[in-house]
Formats: C-alpha cells, sequence, structure tokens
C-alpha cells in the first residue's frame, strides 16, 4: 500500500514516515494489515537529495495543496493511506488570513476530495490541535463534548478541518480520523511561525548553548505532549477499529499542562544530569503571543486517545532527554 504525508518534509512528517518505515505494515483500506511499499511526502517545498534516513520506499514531490489536480495526482492509488498534516501555522494565520484559507481550508477540501475519488473509503488522519478551542469563557479542562470556540484564523481552518473529516465519514466517502494535537515538543530545527514556537525553543536553543527569547512570563501554562508519544498517538489512531473511534472522529491525545518555571527546572535537572551548559533564556514579553496561547484551554481528555492505545509522556525530563538522544 502506499502512504501520503502532507506537510511532510516537516518535523511530524518525517518522524511518523520514519515510523512507518520501521513498522513495515500498515492497516488498509479492507482493515488488513498490508506491506507499505510507498511513502511519498508531499509539501510546499521538498529537498533535492534524498533524506538521510530514507529508503527507496520514500520519495519527495513539492507542489501548492490548494491546487486540485497536484492533489489528486498524489492519491493515485486504491490501496492508500493519507497523514493530512500541511498547515499554515497559527501566528502566521493571522498574518496573511487568505494564505491560511488557501492552504488550511482549500488544501484540506482537495486532499478530502482527493480520497473520496478512490471509492475505496481509504483512512485519513487529520492533524488537528487545541486552537479550535478559545475565549475567556472556555472550562480548563475540555472534552469531546465542548463546543468549538477558535480566536485564530488557523483554529477556525482546524474545526472546519475536524467537522469535514466527520461528515465525509458519515458519507462513506472516507475512513477519517482526526487527531487533536497539545502543543507538540521538542522541535528541531530553526523556529517556526507558531505562537506556541517558544514551548520548543525554550528547550531546543538552551540545549545547544545559544539564547532564547521567551515572550511569556514565568507563570504561564502550555498543555505539551513530547514528539515521541506523539508520532505512536498518529499511528495508534490510525491503526484504529473506526466502531472503536465512534461517529466523532475527533481524538484527543494525552497532553499535561507545565508552567513554565517548571520547564525551566526540567531543563536545567537534565542539563545537569548530561552535563551540558545551557545557553542563556532571556524574558520579552509579547502580548500578542500571551493573548494567543493564553486563549487555549489547560487540558483535553483524552480517555478515548488512551483507550486506542495512544501513549503519553512519563514526564518532562523524558521528552527533554528523548530530544537530546534524538537530536543532538
Amino acid at each position: 500500500m502506499k502512504v501520503v504525508i502532507t506537510g511532510g518534509c516537516g518535523f511530524l512528517g518525517q518522524m511518523i514516515a520514519k515510523a512507518i518505515l520501521k513498522r513495515g505494515e500498515l492497516r488498509g483500506p479492507d482493515g488488513k494489515p498490508a506491506e507499505v511499499d510507498e511513502i511519498q511526502l508531499f509539501d510546499q517545498l521538498a529537498p533535492v537529495t534524498p533524506f538521510s534516513w530514507a529508503d527507496k520506499r520514500v520519495t519527495t514531490v513539492a507542489g501548492d495543496i490548494s491546487d486540485k489536480a497536484t492533489v489528486a495526482s498524489l492519491v493515485d492509488r486504491d490501496d492508500v493511506s493519507v497523514f493530512h498534516l500541511a498547515s499554515v501555522v497559527s501566528a502566521g494565520g493571522e498574518k496573511d488570513f487568505d494564505m491560511a484559507m488557501r492552504v488550511n481550508l482549500m488544501g484540506g477540501l482537495n486532499i478530502l476530495d482527493a480520497a473520496r475519488a478512490r471509492g475505496s473509503v481509504p483512512r485519513l488522519v487529520f492533524s488537528s490541535s487545541l486552537a479550535v478551542f478559545g475565549g475567556p469563557d472556555l472550562p480548563k479542562e475540555v472534552d469531546d463534548w465542548t463546543r468549538h470556540t477558535p480566536e485564530t484564523t488557523y483554529g477556525m481552518t482546524k474545526a472546519f478541518g475536524e467537522l469535514a473529516i466527520n461528515d465525509y465519514t458519515r458519507k462513506g466517502f472516507i475512513d477519517g480520523r482526526t487527531v487533536r494535537l497539545p502543543t507538540i515538543v521538542i522541535r528541531p530545527g530553526v523556529p517556526n511561525a507558531a505562537a506556541s514556537g517558544w514551548a520548543s525553543g525554550i528547550f531546543r536553543e538552551p540545549l545547544q548553548g545559544k539564547e532564547h527569547v521567551l515572550p511569556v512570563h514565568d507563570g504561564f501554562y502550555m498543555m505539551l505532549l513530547g514528539y515521541r508519544s506523539a508520532v505512536e498517538g498518529f499511528l495508534a489512531v490510525h491503526e484504529a477499529e473506526g466502531a472503536a473511534i465512534g461517529p466523532d472522529r475527533t481524538v484527543c491525545l494525552p497532553n499535561k499542562a507545565y508552567a513554565v518555571a517548571q520547564m525551566v527546572e526540567a531543563l536545567e535537572r537534565v542539563a545537569a544530569e548530561e552535563r551540558l551548559k545551557l545557553g542563556p533564556i532571556t524574558r520579552e514579553r509579547d502580548p500578542s503571543v500571551e493573548a494567543i496561547c493564553g486563549s487555549w484551554p489547560l487540558k483535553m481528555d483524552s480517555t478515548k486517545a488512551r483507550a486506542l492505545g495512544c501513549p503519553e509522556d512519563a514526564d518532562l525530563d523524558s521528552v527533554i532527554r528523548g530530544f537530546i538522544e534524538d537530536f543532538l
């Protein structure tokens, strides 16, 4: 079978591809395990040379997800699964509304329609976000029945995607599943345009001896999940029986909220254990970042995710150690 990963050249896309290569198989449209013989990573930009971790099963394609014909050419087999991660992120969506609508909204519809056109009812896993929630009246803990109240364009497009996944599945066009993510840490590389990017930067830059400019106060809380657990969560949701997910196809991955002070304490504790000299953390509060991130909930009920076998982090220290092991 073939696996298409949109946004596949990004961090999570690559990590999911690596995990699938290691597994060697996934459940196909018929629900039976099938050998994965092709993984296609689709992104706005793709590397000229192959990724060092990839084998001959992996190909990369660059293109515009808002182009319907381009997207249709990706989903070119009946025995296919799609992981749809491509997205304009939170702060980027606030700066460029039209781009967010083109990529997140129209791009998402193109993926759904391409999968529908196969007629084989393929599995499609959509990456959503806690940003579908927001506002001053939001409860501290949300669950499957909490009403969508996004306060960003990004969150609105993710809420639309969740509803579309539900309806395309209800109509029998696809076997859709939505993974609703907390903020995923620790992302390697350079900072992106996400308002929540500081939650990776507070660990990433100091661990590399670099300065991190922190835009929120020390008492600020953020809901987090380590990338290793997130990747396993994506695969667990893909492999789950549809009946176990239920008519609402959204699965909130396990999560835990930490204050910035707790993040710094964990960072310093692990760095001392690993004998690493940390770069400085400079405080420069940004009201726009605090407003966006502060509108999100601090806990999502993940009962369904745990029942499906989605793992949770042991603690923040283990997430930091995993990043050191994988990337430093």
